[in-house]
């Protein structure tokens, strides 16, 4: 009988990372989603487009019809992006309010590439740059791996306090802002018209660059529809040359595309490219050509039109449970559109503390630490609604107040 043990495997010396991987936390909410898969959970947590929303008779009608145009959709392309869907995309644009001309249109992996890209190309180590309080999770990964100095303003329920940002940007001369103007993650808030006209103003005063990102801004139920900052950048001398906007059919097509695109500034096309060609030569040439024919098909408004109803009945449920269960405990915005609704503990109730009883409640969100560069407040959860049907809106919020009620679980700040 053979009684050799296989040898230990050698983990070898610890790497030395560089100061940016070192300095690197994992995404709060990637680390739930393993909790996503427990059978009969219900999560408030991704902020993930509804699955069965999904155009599968759309997409696949694309798909067979571009496998039919032969081997070339298997070959590498063009950094910029493929033609057709660079034209393809200049018109959703168009039919948006902001007309732009497709060689301004880089198409990227995602709308994280394109924020990464753009940040690799504009700011050095130590560069000052501005960002909503709260913020996007994923665009502060992306600042801090830029080493950048992240100055927070607040946001209300007109979005960004931009009256504010002069005091809060005293003597530091940002480079660059990052907003969500529309239905923003995680707050929810939908950045007012004067606000939007006041905060191109400011960009232009101190030369700052003004990155838009908007990937949520179709999804309205309720409400007027505001233009976008690139749409309204004609009207304030300057700020066409600062506005870089950032968008995706992530949420309203399919993730698992990877399309994403940036919309340029002369001037940066060709920087922007460069960075793009050194880091991943190009965004695939095949799920291009689906997004192309898919958006050429003319079934995009229709199918958005629908998630947005659907989205709508599903904060309304949702907003309704926690009023019922909650009362005055918790406050929450009401968003006209988006997939999140931004909450607080009134008592003080330690959100991140209160997660691990409302996991074992089978019910999940993400607390709203993650989302501050600076001091969190430590009360405030994000909610999304996205995913979730109606009655599972209810259940979920009734699973959270029976989670609140446990003795001990709710350690106030």
């Amino acid at each position: 009988m053979n009684t050799t043990q296989p040898p230990v495997a050698d983990a070898g010396p610890r790497p030395r990372l560089s100061a940016r991987a070192a300095g690197l936390t994992s995404s709060a909410i990637r680390d739930l989603l393993a909790h996503a898969r427990r059978p009969g959970m219900i999560s408030f947590a991704g902020g993930l487009p509804a699955a069965a929303m999904f155009d599968l008779e759309g997409l696949h009608a694309a798909t067979a019809a571009v496998l039919e145009t032969g081997v070339d959709v298997f070959q590498y392309g063009a950094t910029e992006g493929q033609d057709d869907l660079r034209q393809a995309l200049a018109r959703l644009m168009g039919e948006r309010g902001a007309p732009v001309e497709a060689s301004r249109v880089l198409v990227t992996s995602g709308s994280q590439q394109a924020l990464d890209l753009v940040v690799r190309s504009l700011l050095d180590p130590g560069a000052t740059v501005v960002v909503e309080r709260p913020s996007y999770l994923a665009a502060l990964q992306v600042l801090h791996l830029a080493q950048a100095r992240v100055v927070a303003v607040d946001v209300d329920a007109d979005g960004l306090c931009v009256e504010r940002l002069d005091a809060a940007c005293a003597g530091l001369a940002p480079r660059l802002a990052y907003v969500v103007p529309t239905f923003a993650n995680p707050s929810g808030a939908c950045l007012s018209l004067a606000r939007r006209l006041a905060l191109l103003e400011w960009a232009v005063r101190h030369d700052v660059w003004l990155i838009e990102d908007d990937p949520y801004g179709e999804l309205r139920f309720g409400g007027e529809p505001l233009p976008s900052l690139l749409a309204l950048a004609p009207r304030v001398p300057g700020a066409a040359a600062r506005v870089i906007h950032v968008c995706s059919l992530s949420k309203v097509v399919a993730p698992a595309l990877r399309i994403g695109w940036t919309v340029l500034p002369e001037a940066l096309v060709g920087p922007v490219t460069r960075v793009k060609q050194s880091l991943d030569l190009q965004t695939s040439a095949l799920t291009q050509e689906i997004a192309a024919r898919y958006l050429g098909s003319g079934r995009l408004p229709t199918r958005v039109a629908a998630i947005a109803r659907a989205y709508g009945a599903r904060k309304r449920a949702l907003a309704d449970a926690l009023h019922r269960h909650f009362g005055d405990r918790i406050g929450f915005n009401d968003p006209d559109g988006g997939m999140f609704l931004w909450a607080r503990f009134e008592d003080g109730t330690d959100a991140a503390a209160l997660l691990p009883v409302a996991l074992d409640h089978g019910v999940m969100y993400v607390p709203g630490e993650p989302f501050f560069a600076d001091a969190p407040d430590r009360s405030s959860l994000r909610l999304a609604f996205s995913t979730v049907g109606e009655a599972r809106c209810a259940e979920g919020v009734a699973r959270l107040a029976r989670a609140a009620r446990t003795p001990g679980a709710c350690a106030s700040l």
